[in-house]
């Protein structure tokens, strides 16, 4: 059980602490100035979902902000998670967005540090990359728990944050291990969502690292699953660095008709839910269904979990 320090700040934050399985969920905001889908989208996912990842203008395309869909998603009812990427801020900016979102109650916080705006509808713009992911975890931890910005000036009050980062989860035997996730839960991470897990044999074999570690017991840590909803999309995810997928799910994909694709791949997922439920150490599971968000509730039933 992860040592909760001073208590809860959010109900995601009560949830993991009390031992629950956990679920969040990813939601990427519309291109456009209006929050319509996102209300749409957060209240498809109200009754099956601890809270709502709030993408930052994910793969480098800009979008509304976190923040604005953030606040859709609370005024919905729905606890958010706010994605906040390194890439577009200086840490000036970084803090007083931190700042901000804790004074309107966001106080949940993933930090990334971003993709190269060279992937994105916008290859030309400057990154910033002022601090990466492990930076920001610092600077949002002094700023909670020491009431200062790294500056060194006083912040009164000090923001309330429930800290969060990403993580590939790679065994040692084919990566970098669990050792860049303790430096991140050194910098203050409370929580993990991993990047898509498909072969669950060797997430376990990271999760054992995990456990070596002492790092289950520092943070929770959320196995990030999703369904892959057609053989275009299969390749695409195969060629995405930390995310290995095993070829009985290739083939099994393979196997059906092109219209049954979209059917087995959320059975995949739901499949891969239920054993995750059983590995040691695993808080709960990170669902990734960008476009297909209508699908998660049904996915998360197949797999047996009820809120």
């Amino acid at each position: 059980m992860v040592s909760e320090g001073n208590g809860s700040v959010s109900r995601l934050h009560s949830r993991m602490a009390g031992g629950a399985f956990t679920v969040t969920a990813e939601l990427g905001p519309p291109r456009g100035a209006q929050t319509t889908g996102v209300r749409a989208k957060v209240a498809a996912l109200r009754d099956c979902v601890d809270a709502v990842n709030i993408t930052d203008n994910q793969s480098s395309y800009v979008r509304l902000a976190s923040w604005a869909g953030s606040m859709v998603a609370l005024d919905e009812g729905v606890e958010p998670v706010m994605q906040v990427a390194c890439r577009d801020r200086n840490r000036i900016a970084l803090q007083s967005d931190l700042m901000s979102a804790a004074a309107f109650g966001v106080v949940n916080v993933l930090a990334l540090t971003g993709d190269d705006p060279k992937q994105g509808n916008h290859p030309d713009a400057t990154p910033v990359f002022d601090l990466d992911s492990t930076g920001l975890l610092q600077a949002a931890r002094n700023m909670r728990d020491e009431g200062r910005l790294l500056s060194g000036e006083v912040l009164d009050p000090a923001p309330q944050l429930f800290l969060g980062a990403v993580e590939n989860a790679v065994p040692s035997s084919a990566g970098p291990g669990a050792q860049r996730l303790a430096k991140k839960v050194d910098a203050g991470a409370q929580f993990v969502q991993t990047q898509f897990v498909f072969d669950v044999a060797e997430f376990a074999e990271w999760m054992h690292e995990v456990r070596d570690l002492g790092l289950d017991e520092r943070c929770h840590i959320l196995a990030g699953v999703g369904p892959i909803r057609s053989l275009r999309g299969l390749e695409r995810m195969r060629g995405i660095p930390g995310i290995r997928i095993p070829d009985q799910v290739a083939h099994r994909l393979g196997g059906v008709p092109p219209d049954r694709v979209a059917d087995e791949g959320h059975r995949i997922c739901a499949e891969v839910i239920a054993q995750l439920r059983e590995v040691d150490g695993v808080a709960g599971a990170h669902v990734m269904a960008i476009g297909q968000e209508e699908a998660i509730p049904g996915i998360l039933q197949q797999a047996g979990v009820v809120r």
